[in-house]
């Protein structure tokens, strides 16, 4: 089995093969738009792995949330690379990819959503599976976060994702839990989990894939950023 897997949601973009229960990963360039970047990026993967496009089985791309435009060059390729191929797409949460990639029982992923707000979703651990959403996946102010009902700081909780980076009171507030402000959605949790839903039969038509936004607006108005002081715009 091999799926390719593309992950742009965040300024970190990243291509992963997962090849026979192999996963070969790859970072896209710094400072690069990935519409450029990302695919010259999957041909050298492949012709590293000496395989090509055509022996792909299936392509995965990171669904979201995360920047728009970086969900929209990966949905993009994925649906046009698939399209040509003939084989399904396998959209992957980037909140999900987060929680594999942190491991352990209990992960609250929070990934920096600009403008003030932060992406957060809980995950509790599946034996060979995807982690399981402990509810939705929201959009919220950094003082409105907080654990599920009934998870506890002392329940071996990891926090994990950039949001850490750009609010430290996050850090403060669940200093009980393990913090990974490093963790990010990357490729190669993507192939693995990937490689999990395809062969639970979840390959979608490539027409049909769509990113997860979770927010409708991309930027504040003039009147909207002087009303918050300019911060996070």
């Amino acid at each position: 089995m091999r799926i390719l897997a593309l992950e742009t949601s965040t300024e970190s973009g990243s291509c992963a093969l997962w090849q026979e229960g192999e996963v070969l990963a790859a970072d896209c360039p710094a400072g690069e738009p990935h519409s450029g970047t990302l695919l010259p990026l999957a041909r050298r993967l492949l012709a590293t792995a000496q395989s090509g496009f055509a022996a792909l089985d299936a392509i995965a791309f990171g669904m979201g949330p995360g920047m728009f435009t970086g969900l929209r060059v990966a949905c993009g390729i994925a649906q046009g690379m698939a399209a040509a191929l003939d084989k399904p797409v396998l959209p992957i949460g980037s909140l999900e990819c987060m929680a594999c990639a942190a491991g352990g029982e209990r992960v609250f992923c929070l990934l920096d959503a600009r403008m003030g707000e932060v992406y957060a979703g809980a995950f509790q651990a599946r034996e060979d599976s995807a982690p399981q959403a402990v509810g939705p996946i929201r959009l919220l102010r950094p003082e409105d976060l907080a654990l599920p009902e009934g998870w506890l700081e002392t329940d071996a909780i990891q926090i994990a994702g950039n949001a850490l980076l750009a609010y430290p009171q996050l850090a403060e507030r669940f200093c009980g839990c393990r913090c990974l402000p490093q963790i990010r959605p990357h490729a190669r949790a993507l192939a693995k989990l990937a490689a999990k839903a395809f062969r639970r039969g979840e390959g979608q038509d490539p027409a049909l894939a769509l990113p997860r936004y979770v927010r409708d607006k991309v930027a504040y108005t003039t009147l909207e950023r002087a009303a918050l002081g300019g911060h996070r715009a």
